[in-house]
């Protein structure tokens, strides 16, 4: 080709389309809609076995002896495997603590904790065997609350901790305590015209993604061993794995393989080590698959909650002052649970000015489930307390809910009960006001429908057990404040590898990184980030895997902004080194190349007035461009163990919702008409992905307002409803309407000024229900979910 940067040949460019700001659609989108997507569980190799899992039947046991002489015997087995054979010295793993056996050594701690391991050559065949495993228990007292786990000689549930957290816990059975103190709250509750106290219950929620743990671990010829795997963070599961494979880490290859949904269940590791343990010890690949009976083991689940709040108010609405205290359970293992704790002491006192607080956060070790990460991430046990908070003082002070809370909303500039300032927009009054100013849905819609009313507009839906007589309509506010990205001082970074090269006459960028895609859209995201950054419209995506760095996790709202940070950070590194190419080989024709702002469109380098100098084909002719770089945001700090100060997060967002709901208040029966939502998101790389993300949090916070939770015998501590029979989830007929005002306020710190959104409408949606039911009941309701007997009373 010419070189058509001479001054001879020179035009205007045009953008590149599909970057950010644009809805572009997902790569994978319609391949999943039509099926077709392949998933971790749909993978095959032609001589791999299948692996299972047998897990404890009791919650807390003393294991006194395994035979597993029958299951070895069966036909078609090819390994079982229990504590003994684990080939390292360490035998633990754990994200922070590692405190979670690979396979019980001589006691269990929860019910449906692993014990052995079978592979087979048929998946009935494995399951068979394992259930021929014999294991005698002797039962132990079980833990299952906080006056169960800390009272005079109550068990220990981990004896002998040496854990950096056990020397400011009061009592070994608790994980991390984190106080917040600022000011003195009960001088300020002096000036308190009003006080209301509450004390709340947040069951315990699954994250149910719909495909289940899955893998498979192919063994390698140099005695390591390939892991194709769904996870949310590549590098974490390998820096658990490989020591308790006694391999180091260049001989464990991971992978990312089709991930079905995450919302943090995938942060802790579930098949990973068994898959792996099974195919070095057959020499087979071997393939891991749950079912959804023992997903409900496999995995961590939302910390159930008690919390106890405080708040004062003077006559005319300002807050004076508030106390609480929040007991977290961890269940068996620590998992997240300190980071939890972190968070949900950190942002209890939700997006208000409060300037004397009390606040204590802590997390118990018990034998209940283990209990991790999950979508808002201890933000959202908080805000269903303090929102039922802010509805009861403006009740007593006869105020508008929302004017009371738009009255002490905070903003740019506040200072947090941390210490911290929060230095970027916090529009909570305004989107308080937008919420509210949305058109209300029609009431009784079924009614002018006559005899053609659709059942499903009523509540109870197909089961038809209402037809209007006695249903009552309540509206409910709510606004929430969650943090974005990982905190107290964690090294929270990205890296990204970008290349940029000619194929087929025409520039490809190729975006590497281990980011774990688990439906948010990321994918999409890198590509939009590149096409913007380097002007080329064909964006190719690697496939996701521990060849490049670490990518973090794909968890608290951090991916857009820090992998898509990296991202653009190595695109930027590229176009440099592109641009100095094009300097060195075409600077002598225009003397643009050497005053001018230049750019990357459309396939071209232009300058800022949209002048093409050279086509990039040109430029880069059959040299590629290579960078791999790392990325950080601002640093933060952890929080003082006593004060609970500290710059302890990088950046915030904020959601409000407006709940409208119709309630049979005679039979107990809730159907939510809408939850319209208004978010600020700094900047939309790409607006449908944000409404989506959106709209999915609004749901899965509705889901633990009226239907989700785990049931957990207090007495035993067994799971009572380990499927989807019995774990309601809210389907598409319970889906409302969900209008959303999406509000762009850019944070300057944040690339491109976004702010992580796929949480923060979590918060919001759950509280924002409850206080429509409140509404429409005048019930108090201080716990989720809401049954039907809480209502009726029966």
């Amino acid at each position: 080709m010419g070189v058509t940067g001479s001054p001879t040949n020179i035009n205007q460019g045009t953008r590149t389309r599909g970057g950010i700001g644009e809805s572009t659609l997902r790569p994978d989108g319609i391949l999943k809609v039509t099926g077709e997507f392949a998933y971790s569980s749909d993978m095959w190799h032609e001589d791999m076995l299948w692996g299972h899992t047998l897990r404890s039947t009791v919650a807390h046991a003393e294991i006194v002896s395994i035979d597993t002489s029958e299951a070895l015997a069966t036909s078609g087995v090819y390994a079982v495997l229990t504590y003994d054979d684990l080939p390292a010295a360490m035998k633990n793993y754990g994200l922070e603590i590692q405190d979670t056996p690979v396979l019980a050594n001589g006691r269990v701690r929860h019910h449906g904790e692993p014990v052995a391991l079978v592979a087979a050559d048929h998946p009935e065949t494995a399951r068979r065997a394992a259930a021929k495993i014999r294991i005698d228990y002797r039962e132990l007292p079980v833990v299952t609350d906080e006056a169960s786990a800390t009272a005079p000689g109550a068990p220990l549930i981990h004896e002998g901790r040496d854990d950096h957290h056990i020397g400011h816990v009061p009592h070994p059975n608790i994980v991390h305590r984190q106080p917040i103190i600022r000011g003195d709250a009960e001088a300020a509750k002096a000036r308190a015209d009003v006080v209301v106290t509450g004390d709340y219950y947040f069951g315990m929620q699954d994250q149910a993604f719909l495909g289940p743990e899955s893998g498979m671990a192919v063994p390698a010829e140099d005695g390591g061993v390939d892991l194709y795997v769904a996870t949310q963070w590549l590098h974490s599961d390998l820096r658990q794995i490989a020591p308790v494979l006694g391999l180091p880490e260049d001989k464990v290859r991971m992978t990312l393989s089709g991930v079905g949904g995450a919302f943090g269940g995938r942060e802790d590791l579930s098949m990973q080590i068994h898959a792996c343990l099974l195919a070095l010890r057959t020499g087979k690949p071997v393939k891991i698959v749950y079912n959804r009976f023992e997903s409900f083991f496999g995995h961590v689940h939302r910390h159930p909650a008690r919390l106890h709040y405080e708040h004062g108010a003077t006559r005319d609405g300002k807050l004076t002052h508030m106390k609480c205290r929040i007991v977290l359970d961890g269940g068996a293992y620590a998992s997240a649970s300190p980071a939890v704790v972190g968070n949900a002491s950190s942002l209890a006192v939700g997006p208000y000015v409060i300037e004397d607080v009390d606040i204590e956060a802590l997390a118990l070790y018990s034998n209940n489930p283990p209990c991790g990460a999950m979508r808002g991430f201890g933000a959202v046990q908080a805000c269903f307390a303090y929102e039922a908070q802010m509805d009861k003082l403006a009740a007593e002070l006869g105020m508008d809910p929302v004017e009371f809370r738009q009255l002490n909303a905070m903003e740019q500039g506040t200072l947090l009960p941390t210490g911290q300032q929060v230095d970027s927009p916090a529009p909570v009054a305004e989107l308080l006001r937008r919420v509210k100013a949305m058109p209300m849905p029609p009431e009784r819609q079924w009614e002018s429908a006559g005899e053609h009313a659709d059942v499903r507009a009523l509540p109870g839906g197909l089961s038809n057990t209402t037809h209007g007589e006695g249903v009552v309509r309540g509206v409910g506010y709510a606004v929430g404040l969650k943090n974005v990205g990982f905190s107290e001082g964690f090294d929270d970074y990205s890296t990204a590898r970008v290349r940029m090269e000619v194929i087929g006459g025409e520039p490809v960028a190729t975006v590497h990184t281990a980011m774990a895609e688990v439906g948010q859209g990321g994918v999409t995201v890198h590509a939009q980030i590149a096409r913007t950054e380097l002007g080329v419209a064909q964006v190719t995506i690697h496939p996701a895997d521990t060849r490049v760095g670490s990518a973090g996790s794909t968890s608290a709202s951090r991916q857009t902004y820090v992998t898509g940070g990296a991202v653009k950070n190595s695109c930027e590194a590229v176009r440099e080194q592109v641009l100095e190419m094009g300097r060195r080989k075409f600077g002598t024709y225009h003397p643009a190349w050497a005053t001018a702002e230049l750019l990357l469109e459309d396939g071209k380098v232009v300058t800022d007035g949209g002048e093409v100098l050279a086509d990039l084909a040109d430029v880069l002719e059959d040299e590629a461009v290579d960078i791999e770089l790392e990325w950080r945001h601002r640093p933060t700090e952890a929080f003082d163990l006593r004060t609970g100060q500290g710059n302890g997060h990088v950046q915030y967002s904020f959601a409000a919702h407006r709940a409208v709901v119709e309630v049979d208040t005679e039979l107990g029966l809730v159907k939510v008409i809408e939850l319209a939502c208004a978010q600020d998101v700094g900047k939309a790389l790409n607006p449908l992905s944000v409404v989506g993300q959106i709209q999915g949090g609004t749901i899965q916070g509705m889901g633990i307002a009226v239907m989700e939770e785990i049931m957990v015998d207090p007495v035993t501590a067994k799971v009572r409803n380990p499927s989807f029979t019995d774990y309601l989830l809210p389907t598409i007929l319970d889906t409302p309407t969900i209008p959303v005002d999406v509000l762009e306020l850019a944070d300057d710190h944040a690339p491109y000024g976004l702010r992580g959104i796929g949480e923060a409408p979590t918060l919001s949606s759950t509280p924002a229900v409850l206080a429509a039911i409140r509404n429409a009941t005048g019930l108090e309701l201080n716990r989720t979910p809401v049954r039907p007997e809480h209502l009726t009373g029966v």
